[in-house]
């Protein structure tokens, strides 16, 4: 936890490598893959539901939206990810293994790198949802096609709808070591002094020197340690717990307006 006021570091003097603020008529192929987890999923279950509006991208949760998975129910999600990578049908190996109850690749997604940093930065606008029972996230997770132990997560953010207020909003960010035993989850609950619902900017930058969060700007969480391999980029609206009722409550909805990214060593291309 960072208990005094922080300017976050300035970004890198050079254009970004990756970078969407979603204007175009269609997703862009080259950088996201618009499945949340596919391979623990089938495709039906884990296909994203949004709109491009020509100001930034609106993740849907719709009221005819099925579970994620049925041994997760109830839980509804749509994610955009920067890769992807299983085993066959039937294995252990996937990208973000982060349950431990033995999950099993049901659908075999061939390794598809769109863009896997293993240091640099990432600065991501979004508006957050304010929707009953829903949560907005974005997560840098260890791809796992080298080692199974490359499965540490950098949570730059998660913000529950009910923590979100008219002046100042709650979030949770830190480390996930998962199964990467050279990590320790590392997460603090933070305030920031926003209406998270509202345009804003989150921050993280990590390589050998740790990895350090920021929002709008301000050092939110440091850290010594850093994942030290490929990592994607996940960006998550889930709606957790049982479905609303009654007429106007979907679709529930959350905006990200801007994709940066700058990478020390990465991995690219399918």
């Amino acid at each position: 936890m960072v208990d005094e006021v922080e300017t976050f570091p300035a970004a890198p003097g050079r254009a970004p490598d990756v970078a969407d603020d979603f204007r175009g008529p269609r997703l862009r192929e080259d950088l996201w893959v618009d499945h949340y987890l596919p391979h623990w999923s089938t495709p039906e279950r884990s296909r994203a539901r949004y709109d491009l509006d020509g100001a930034g991208i609106r993740l849907r949760i719709d009221e005819d939206q099925p579970d994620w998975r049925p041994e997760d129910a109830p839980l509804r999600v749509s994610n955009l990810q920067t890769g992807v990578f299983s085993g066959p049908p039937g294995s252990g190996r996937g990208t973000h293994r982060h349950r431990p109850d033995g999950l099993v690749v049901r659908t075999g997604t061939p390794e598809c790198l769109l863009w896997a940093p293993s240091s640099g930065r990432v600065d991501v606008t979004v508006s957050a949802s304010a929707d009953d029972g829903c949560m907005l996230a974005a997560w840098l997770v260890g791809t796992e096609h080298l080692s199974p132990e490359h499965s540490g997560e950098i949570c730059v953010f998660e913000i529950d709808a009910s923590a979100v207020g008219r002046v100042e909003s709650g979030a949770r960010c830190g480390l996930k070591a998962h199964g990467d035993p050279a990590l320790v989850t590392e997460m603090v609950e933070v305030t920031v002094p926003l209406d998270a619902s509202l345009p804003h900017t989150w921050s993280v930058q990590w390589g050998p020197a740790g990895t350090v969060i920021g929002c709008e700007g301000v050092v939110v969480a440091r850290s010594a340690a850093a994942p030290g391999y490929p990592l994607i980029l996940m960006l998550d609206l889930f709606e957790i717990g049982s479905r609303s009722e009654g007429p106007g409550c979907y679709p529930k909805s959350a905006r990200i307006h801007a994709v940066r990214g700058w990478a020390g060593g990465s991995v690219r291309g399918r």
